[in-house]
């Protein structure tokens, strides 16, 4: 499935006034699984985070979680990057709006970027499906962090991350380049960057996996069929977003010997 055109198609219902556009945020924070896991992940971050930290949000896209880490200091400075040139003006527009100065967003590709010894953070959700030159992504990150730095990363793993469990089977998302991250693989390649420590886990078990198909497998499949499911969606999730809140939140409580995403942390 083309999943571009379904973010298309929200972005433009959510972006006609910034509280739109900030509850369209909000409403991915809840919905989105990984979100929990990612902000997880950020809050431990932030405990040891200095008052003048610096961040990059690589691979962007609406926004949603440099909106997320810039509500949390104002001193930060977060840059973020996307290669789609639509999306960092849209961006740079609502953020100018709400006038968050901390934040800037550029179009810049992740095979090429480097800003050496810059940031203190790195963040990089649900990009490097998309990326056949991930090792080189990897080497970038490290080059970019300073000593000490971290990068965190929510992917696919390959136990069916992308709704893939055969060889038959096609990936759920058209626009994965892979099916999904192998723990040895991905942090063999981290380690080939430069990356020493690194730190993985399994996201979206047993609880997760029911509760991606309620809150996204089946709406994006409605809302790729006919828009008209826009207007069932509010109902939908009425009935089924208590079933997906609990089962989100023992899916992110919970420790999984597999699963169909992976959290990865590594430092530099």
């Amino acid at each position: 499935m083309q999943y571009d055109p379904i973010k298309r198609s929200l972005g433009n219902v959510f972006n006609k006034t910034p509280f739109l556009r900030k509850l369209f945020y909000r409403l991915l924070d809840l919905l989105l699984l990984r979100a929990w896991h990612v902000h997880k992940e950020l809050r431990s971050w932030i405990r040891r985070a200095s008052k003048d930290a610096s961040i990059l949000d690589a691979g962007a896209g609406f926004g949603q979680y440099t909106y997320w880490l810039s509500r949390r200091n104002p001193d930060w400075k977060i840059l973020s990057v996307d290669v789609k040139e639509e999306q960092v003006e849209d961006c740079n527009n609502f953020f100018k709006k709400i006038g968050s100065d901390n934040v800037r967003f550029e179009v810049g590709d992740l095979t090429k970027f480097v800003n050496e010894n810059s940031y203190d953070l790195v963040v990089c959700v649900d990009v490097m499906e998309h990326i056949e030159e991930d090792v080189q992504v990897f080497r970038n990150f490290h080059a970019s962090l300073k000593k000490g730095g971290m990068v965190l990363i929510s992917t696919p793993s390959d136990q069916g991350g992308s709704d893939v469990h055969g060889d038959d089977d096609t990936s759920f998302i058209e626009e994965h380049v892979r099916d999904g991250y192998n723990i040895g693989d991905i942090e063999q390649k981290l380690r080939s960057a430069g990356f020493s420590k690194i730190e993985a886990r399994y996201q979206y078990g047993s609880p997760g996996k029911i509760a991606w198909r309620l809150s996204m497998k089946y709406p994006i499949l409605m809302l790729g069929k006919s828009k008209l499911y826009f207007i069932i969606l509010p109902f939908y999730y009425l009935l089924t977003y208590p079933f997906a809140f609990i089962l989100n939140y023992f899916d992110v409580r919970g420790k999984h010997s597999s699963g169909t995403g992976l959290i990865v942390k590594a430092w530099k």
